[in-house]
């Protein structure tokens, strides 16, 4: 949780977190957060006096560690969907996917292979998951947050149809296989040149945190 001060006037400008959880940060090494709270512990609150900049005035942040977060999903493991691709883990949590033989399917088709205790991702919610991408066509990855090093954060109707029906009504913690047909993704026509076009994708997406959309006044 967070609260913004005016050095000046030492006026509230923002606050976030109190009420309802702030999205995690992710604390890896060179992200610029490490060197506030690498080495805090859980309850710590930190006062933090930052210099204007070409990106901003000064200003005083004051900041609660309240939790912290797993990096992969942590819920109950549930019996794979036959015919399925299959789903193997590494040690920190990283998804390689096998593509069944086969030819791939026309609708989107979904498996929950972990089922989280978090609270239930709702339509524009801005979600933080990792990922791994595949195509159903050679089993090549095309994307993936393991391998960027740090969770992806994004609203849930900011990505393709099948990715937001894969995150939609799902619980933070669960981890969820999709397949997604080119019509529910980047489409058969009228984009041809993005690489993924026509495309049958797969995913393996682990469902670490949502936030509400912001409900307008009045």
């Amino acid at each position: 949780a967070l609260t913004v001060f005016n050095p000046e006037t030492g006026a509230e400008e923002a606050s976030e977190g109190y009420e309802t959880p702030a999205m995690p940060v992710a604390l890896t090494v060179g992200s610029g957060a490490d060197q506030f709270f690498g080495c805090a512990p859980i309850g710590s609150r930190i006062v933090m006096a930052l210099p204007a900049s070409q990106s901003g005035s000064a200003a005083v942040w004051v900041l609660d560690v309240l939790g912290t977060t797993p990096a992969a999903a942590w819920g109950d493991d549930v019996k794979p969907v036959e015919g399925m691709p299959t789903v193997v883990l590494a040690e920190n949590g990283a998804p390689e996917i096998t593509i069944p033989e086969g030819d791939a399917p026309t609708e989107v088709e979904l498996s929950t292979l972990k089922r989280g205790d978090g609270p239930v991702v709702e339509s524009g919610d801005t979600v933080l998951v990792q990922y791994t991408g595949v195509r159903w066509s050679d089993g090549e990855t095309f994307d993936s947050s393991w391998d960027s090093g740090a969770p992806a954060s994004f609203p849930t109707t900011g990505v393709v149809a099948g990715f937001q029906q894969a995150l939609e009504g799902q619980t933070v913690g669960s981890q969820v296989l999709v397949v997604i047909p080119p019509a529910f993704g980047y489409g058969t026509e009228g984009n041809e040149e993005h690489e993924l076009f026509d495309q049958t994708l797969v995913f393996v997406v682990d469902i670490l945190a949502t936030q509400s959309a912001p409900q307008p006044a009045g």
